[in-house]
């Protein structure tokens, strides 16, 4: 992990493209400022986590759902 110190209006660069800029800083909180190319996702890492497990879930076979359905496809 790389640990970079700013301060309030400072910014760095991923790459090219993407710039991040401390917008605030508070006792508990700092307030991020992203710019970036509307073609890149740019999600909390909570949100990201959980979209992440929905998918998973999605494509894991339910065994009694599948049974139901090759019962009803052979009939």
């Amino acid at each position: 992990m790389l640990v970079l110190t700013r301060k309030k209006n400072q910014a760095i660069m991923l790459g090219e493209k993407i710039r991040v800029v401390i917008l605030d800083v508070t006792e508990d909180a700092v307030k991020l400022g992203i710019e970036a190319p509307r073609e890149i996702t740019i999600l909390r890492d909570e949100l990201y986590s959980a979209v992440a497990e929905e998918n998973l879930s999605a494509t894991t076979t339910d065994k009694k759902a599948e049974g139901e359905l090759k019962k009803l496809f052979s009939q």
